[in-house]
């Protein structure tokens, strides 16, 4: 069960089955339950497997409370269900985390609203894990939080994950089923009918271009999508940073979902992979989406006001940031010009002259977005599609490998046995791919994680048969990305200010 190392395009006769455009989870999910069902599959990504939204998500594995809110309990039901799923079958990779939602005197929602919803939360997911928090309680659990007007808090559960190993395990079985998956392999065009597409293809290590045949085409690019959809714009590409912390200027061990000063919005504050994390922002993104995204001064100041209010004793500063983090989220646009924190996070599915397009939805939900790209492409029939969405069938198989492996999830510890593992089978191109990505040993260490790459070097020189003039220009590229991208911009930087 392996993608290996990264496989060359090559010409073929025979047409593709089905070629899915992206690389991230939603694609993912569309490769493996094609492959599960015999399909001769391809998956093309025009960077790196996860590269976009799906290594930049808040991490979370849940139900969403918000669609309680909104009166969308279907959704909240089946991504319970889903987060249930994935917990049982991929212990390690996903966890059960406590989620604390501290409740102020005098402001909505208070304990017995917030007891009803949590209630239901529970009852829909089949288990029962809120509980009320007094004073004393909540501030044994986290010390450092504002007092002033707490009277208490509700604790319930939801999950956490690494999105990207999340990305590369649901590749990883779908290789298993057969299918293929190829990284810098960017679509430049589609053309064709259903049943006879032809797919320009272009390899962005070798520079060559192919001609690929597919009897179908699933467009999953997230927010790219209405590049290749054929039909008028649906995404409405908005934009969450977070921020990862020194553990210890800020140390939490619970997920904490706190209201910001200025505005209202909740913004979580949770320990992952070994650091403190915090975000997200929520605002509109119009540069150039070929461009990595990256969070502009103006939010790091959003999410360091939100901190230093919420933790008033904690004065963390930029200098306590390790590294930021900017996803853009393929939401579907309502078209009612509404603030960006109130559109749905719902997904759509959508054809135009047989290609079909899915954008939107969530993490958690991803098994079931590809169940209905898979119907909408006519490679399943409705009674195929209920059933799967239904079905008990496991969807991943254990995974031979060590142990590291499917546990790894605080990559301080550089395990030797994983770095061969990932170098030998995930398809690791560029230094960045390894250190943002496969790992999150450049977010989660200071600068940029200099100390263990110097420890890493020579295993990965030899692993990946670079010498010393390749190791400098991949060393040289990973530290401009992680610069330009995943750095803290200084107050005073003239970058895009909103949050």
């Amino acid at each position: 069960m392996q993608l290996g190392q990264r496989q060359v395009l090559a010409d073929s006769d025979q047409p593709w089955d089905l070629i899915v455009i992206g690389g991230g989870i939603t694609g993912a999910g569309v490769l493996l339950e094609a492959a599960r069902r015999g399909q001769r599959a391809l998956l093309l990504e025009q960077t790196d497997f996860a590269w976009g939204t799906s290594s930049r998500s808040s991490k979370m594995v849940h139900g969403g409370l918000r669609y309680i809110a909104q009166g969308d309990v279907r959704l909240t039901r089946h991504s319970l269900l889903e987060r249930e799923r994935l917990l049982q079958e991929l212990p390690g990779l996903v966890e059960r985390a406590t989620y604390l939602f501290p409740l102020h005197k005098g402001q909505f929602p208070g304990r017995w609203p917030m007891k009803a919803v949590l209630w239901l939360y529970d009852f829909l997911a089949g288990i029962r894990d809120h509980r009320y928090l007094n004073r004393q309680r909540l501030f044994e659990r986290v010390p450092g939080l504002r007092r002033e007007g707490i009277t208490g808090a509700m604790s319930y559960t939801d999950a956490l994950t690494d999105d990207c190993r999340l990305v590369m395990r649901t590749l990883l079985e779908a290789a298993r089923h057969g299918g293929q998956a190829i990284n810098y392999a960017r679509v430049d065009a589609v053309s064709g009918e259903h049943g006879q597409f032809s797919v320009s293809v272009r390899d962005r290590v070798s520079g060559e271009s192919r001609q690929l045949a597919a009897r179908t085409v699933i467009n999953a690019t997230g927010a790219w999508a209405d590049r290749l959809s054929g039909s008028d714009k649906r995404v409405r590409p908005l934009r969450g940073s977070h921020l990862f912390i020194n553990p210890e200027r800020l140390p939490v061990s619970d997920c904490l979902t706190v209201m910001h000063p200025q505005d209202g919005r909740p913004v979580f504050v949770f320990p992952w992979e070994g650091v403190t994390c915090v975000g997200t922002t929520d605002l509109d993104h119009p540069q150039d989406m070929d461009i990595e995204a990256a969070a502009s001064a103006g939010e790091v100041d959003y999410l360091l006001t939100l901190i230093n209010s919420q933790f008033p004793q904690a004065h963390i500063r930029r200098d306590d940031i390790y590294s930021t983090i900017a996803g853009v989220r393929p939401v579907i646009a309502s078209g009612k010009g509404v603030d960006p924190s109130k559109e749905r996070r719902d997904h759509a599915v959508w054809g135009d002259n047989g290609v079909v397009t899915v954008s939107g939805g969530k993490l958690t939900t991803f098994r079931l977005i590809a169940l209905d790209a898979l119907l909408a492409a006519g490679l399943i029939n409705d009674r195929e599609h209920r059933r799967s969405q239904k079905s008990d069938q496991p969807g991943f198989t254990p995974l031979q490998a060590p142990a590291a492996v499917e546990a790894f999830l605080h990559a301080d510890q550089a395990d030797p046995a994983f770095i061969d593992w990932i170098v030998s089978r995930e398809s690791v191109v560029h230094l960045d791919d390894l250190m943002l990505r496969r790992t999150r040993l450049g977010l989660i260490h200071p600068r940029a994680g200099m100390d263990v790459l110097e420890r890493l070097k020579p295993a990965l020189c030899q692993q990946l048969g670079w010498d010393d003039r390749r190791w400098e220009q991949e060393l040289s590229r990973y530290l401009d990305i992680h610069q330009r991208y995943y750095g803290v911009p200084a107050a005073d930087d003239n970058r895009e200010q909103a949050a």
